[in-house]
């Protein structure tokens, strides 16, 4: 590889760290500026769909499905569509933005271990092990403060049992995709055509308060989820494990908690706890002994 390539790479690993990391805090602001998480869902759809459809139109066949087939293309979309969406940003309503890349990222792999091992008997290495424990351990510290609901967190347990589910349905997501060899793009493209008529359900079903919103805000929620989240950060990090390989990639994980951290005391005034600084220093060191650990030994 030239050196040219891996730069790029480590350029591209860092900008979909920044990315994910910001995310967070967006799916935040919206909450907190009267948006729903309906609101959010059907403008992160349309606006990705509006990008992905021109090009995947002449490039997928069958479109949308490509090599997935109809069957596995709708267990994607239910999978990490519409409800996915909901449930993720209907944590940050209760839940300060760092919770959610604490929780989510930490325990995916946390759970893709269990599934593969329930699976497939495919046991961990003891490094990597070790390495879940402390993601487990520094969750445990991370949401004290949650859990007892304290007054500084009095609904945010309800945010991070969300952000638990998030993980179990992404964990299920990326094993079955591993097993179907399914492309990054094909899953995007179907996951996100198929979620159109379910925005339908979604916007009789839930609150829409989109109308109630400035009109800055609703354009920063679909180009931000919709564009750079939904179609941008999958590209780069496609590009990235291409680059750097799928080990390598995702060492650029742990950045993006720490990327969150920062963009909600600048941007949302929270502020993370002392127990919060101290789970999230235990997670952050797991998941890059988990990363660089072999998956099996």
């Amino acid at each position: 590889m030239s050196s040219r390539a891996q730069w790029l790479g480590i350029l591209c690993g860092l900008t979909t760290s920044l990315i994910w990391g910001v995310q967070a805090v967006v799916s935040r602001h919206a909450m907190l500026t009267g948006l729903s998480p309906a609101d959010v869902t059907i403008l992160r759809f349309v606006a990705a769909s509006a990008v992905l459809i021109p090009w995947a139109a002449t490039r997928i066949r069958p479109f949308p499905v490509g090599s997935l087939g109809w069957k596995r293309a709708w267990f994607m979309a239910l999978l990490v569509g519409p409800l996915y969406s909901l449930i993720l940003v209907g944590g940050a309503y209760f839940a300060p933005a760092l919770h959610s890349s604490i929780i989510s990222p930490g325990l995916i792999p946390v759970f893709t271990a269990a599934l593969v091992f329930l699976v497939t008997g495919e046991r961990a290495g003891r490094m990597r092990l070790a390495g879940l424990g402390l993601i487990v351990v520094g969750i445990a510290i991370f949401s004290r403060d949650a859990l007892m609901a304290t007054p500084s967190r009095p609904d945010a347990w309800i945010g991070d049992l969300l952000f638990v589910l998030i993980a179990m349905m992404w964990s299920v997501f990326g094993l079955q995709a591993r097993r179907w060899g399914a492309s990054s793009i094909e899953v995007t493209v179907a996951s996100c055509v198929l979620a159109l008529p379910l925005l339908g359900i979604v916007a009789v079903a839930l609150p829409v308060h989109m109308a109630q919103v400035p009109l800055t805000e609703v354009l920063l929620q679909a180009v931000y989820q919709g564009v750079l989240v939904g179609v941008v950060a999958l590209y780069l990090y496609a590009r990235t494990v291409a680059m750097l390989g799928a080990a390598r990639a995702t060492l650029f994980l742990p950045l993006v908690p720490v990327v969150t951290a920062s963009c909600s005391a600048l941007l949302l005034a929270e502020y993370p706890s002392p127990a919060e600084i101290a789970g999230m220093a235990v997670v952050i060191s797991g998941m890059l002994v988990a990363f660089r650990s072999p998956s099996t030994g």
